[in-house]
């Protein structure tokens, strides 16, 4: 593809991220969130920079089997669990890890014969409402698993709201958690980015980062360059259209940005079908030939364009960063009302993606 955009992969950066984290917390073990494709930089690629990670999170079954094969022999935690008995069985092949966190997950493992007894994450629900059973039902169900053959070990779990936001915190869910399972010496795993770096009393036996790998901060008050990590893919392309305007012309679709001085704009080859934020509003950064600058006018299908005016070196094919080092990808997303998080998943299949 002669196109110029491409997404880079850092691998090292992942790497580099993953050891941040033990770090941060040296006596917890660490799943290595690989969701979403690994937050959309490959899941293959992100799984060899994080060969020594002490384990794997994930949550389709398919996702945990190429863990598997490509040689990742340490444990891999299904989040969400198993969607039938049939991969109840296989996960016990495999030696996965279980989340449960509803009534047909227990009465799969009551019923189902299983290769190998399987370590079981009972996810707690302290608040969230998303998954999990309610908190005070802990023991209960901690007895009920205790008595199953099937059932190698119980780790307790759940998964903060608000971690990312010091003025709500945590210490509802927390408190919950605590009074719901005093008492049940097991281990356990609350931390997710958030919580890991903001709260130590979380962290315990197994944290479960995920965006921080990918070198995106969770906090809107904390950058990735705050928290010690480094970008893990750059969004890059090049101006392909050099326009000269004069005070009063349009950029772009509705003629939303209206130039009041001379000036010199660039057409960038990246547009909302390659996964740029089609809502980014005029003044989102850009980096173009190394020096920062902005959006102007609205984000088109295969284009967008950039105020390169007091950039005189700017010129049909100078490099172009959308988000990496240069420019954080939590600065775009700020910009677009978005989250890092969205921006790295939404990268389309047609931008090629290289090793950096």
């Amino acid at each position: 593809m002669t196109r110029p955009i491409k997404a880079i992969v850092h691998s090292k950066a992942i790497t580099h991220n993953y050891n941040q984290v033990k770090q941060i917390a040296p006596a917890s073990r660490a799943f290595a969130v690989v969701k979403a494709n690994a937050y959309g930089h490959g899941l293959e690629r992100a799984a060899k920079a994080l060969a020594h990670a002490d384990g794997f999170g994930i949550l389709e079954i398919e996702g945990a089997l190429a863990l598997r094969r490509w040689g990742m022999k340490q444990p891999v935690l299904l989040l969400e669990g198993v969607f039938s008995q049939s991969e109840l069985i296989e996960a016990a092949r495999q030696d996965f890890f279980v989340a449960i966190h509803e009534p047909n997950h227990l009465m799969w493992l009551e019923q189902t014969p299983l290769a190998r007894p399987l370590h079981i994450f009972l996810k707690l629900n302290t608040g969230m409402n998303r998954l999990g059973f309610p908190a005070e039902q802990a023991r209960e169900l901690v007895g009920r698993l205790g008595q199953l053959s099937s059932v190698a070990s119980v780790t307790l779990m759940a998964h903060f709201a608000t971690a990312d936001e010091p003025a709500k915190g945590i210490e509802k869910q927390f408190s919950r958690f605590q009074h719901a399972t005093e008492g049940l010496k097991l281990p356990i795993s609350l931390a997710n980015s958030a919580a890991t770096f903001a709260y130590p009393q979380t962290r315990n036996d197994w944290v479960r980062p995920g965006i921080v790998l990918y070198g995106a901060s969770p906090f809107d008050d904390r950058s990735a360059k705050d928290l010690g990590l480094q970008a893990a893919m750059t969004l890059q392309s090049q101006l392909i259209s050099v326009q000269h305007l004069q005070p009063g012309d349009a950029v772009g679709y509705g003629a939303t940005f209206i130039a009041d001085r001379p000036m010199r704009i660039g057409v960038v080859a990246c547009g909302y079908a390659d996964g740029y934020p089609r809502h980014a509003p005029a003044g989102t950064p850009v980096s173009v030939a190394g020096q920062r600058t902005r959006l102007v006018g609205r984000v088109s299908m295969d284009m967008l364009t950039i105020d390169i005016t007091d950039i005189p070196q700017a010129q049909i094919g100078s490099p172009v960063e959308l988000w990496g080092s240069e420019v954080p990808i939590d600065d775009v997303a700020r910009s677009a009302g978005t989250i890092g998080y969205e921006l790295m998943c939404a990268i389309a299949l047609r931008v090629p993606v290289h090793e950096g």
